[in-house]
Formats: structure tokens, C-alpha cells, sequence
């Protein structure tokens, strides 16, 4: 019996958060999802997750168009 292989799940090394690690995984399973939709999710306050999209966006992590977000 041969086992499938596991899709890489990799995070970038310098992400410290929790939050924004969940976050990141959460979009690559689940890409263009609103902020409210990463709310309910994640069980995170939504200025939490704004903070955490925005710091992600700055760093060329992730994308927002027309308030949905997806990695970059």
C-alpha cells in the first residue's frame, strides 16, 4: 500500500504570529475570503484580522481586491 504524499504546507519562517500563521493557511486552503469570512473562521476579532491582512500585504504576502483577500 503506498501512502500519498502530503501537499507542503510551509509557512515563511519570519511569520512570529499565531494569527497571522492561521490566517496564511487559511488562504492557501481557501483563497478569496472576505474579512468577516476570516473572522468567523479563525475566531479572531476583525480589526485583529484587518491588522494581520494589512502587515501581510505589506510584506508581499498577500492581496486585497474589492475587500477579498488570497495570497499573493
Amino acid at each position: 500500500m503506498q501512502l500519498d504524499a502530503r501537499p507542503d504546507v510551509s509557512i515563511p519562517e519570519e511569520f512570529e504570529s499565531a494569527q497571522a500563521k492561521l490566517l496564511y493557511l487559511y488562504l492557501r486552503e481557501w483563497p478569496d475570503a472576505s474579512a468577516d469570512e476570516l473572522c468567523a473562521a479563525l475566531g479572531v476579532e476583525k480589526g485583529a484580522v484587518l491588522s494581520i491582512a494589512r502587515t501581510l500585504r505589506e510584506r508581499g504576502y498577500v492581496e486585497r481586491d474589492d475587500g477579498r483577500y488570497r495570497l499573493a
